[in-house]
């Protein structure tokens, strides 16, 4: 049985910066793809905005795919080095995390 002892926080941080940057990119083409739909629903309904209501969706949709891995990456990073530095103080009161790798 290994014990994990510490988690290096600057790893923890990295590592939780590109795994949520990646969650942040599939919900941005999320958001992009139902942005465009809606959008493009905007001059169904008869209504006298048509072409700004358009390239609004449009800026937000495409706008999305770009800043939300960013903010997803920030914040999962941030707090995955919060988290390895909890975890560390909690490591060293307890003893670590029993692992048994194989």
């Amino acid at each position: 049985m290994a014990t994990l002892k510490r988690i290096g926080p600057g790893s923890a941080l990295k590592l939780g910066a590109i795994s949520y940057a990646f969650v942040g990119l599939v919900i941005g083409i999320i958001m992009a793809c139902v942005s465009l739909v809606a959008g493009s629903l905007t001059g169904m309904g008869g209504s006298g905005m048509g072409m700004s209501a358009r390239a609004l969706g449009f800026g937000m949709g495409v706008g999305a795919v770009i800043v939300a891995p960013i903010v997803y990456g920030i914040i999962g990073g941030v707090g995955a080095g919060l988290g390895a530095v909890v975890y560390n103080l909690a490591a060293r009161w307890v003893g670590g995390l029993e692992v048994d790798i194989s």
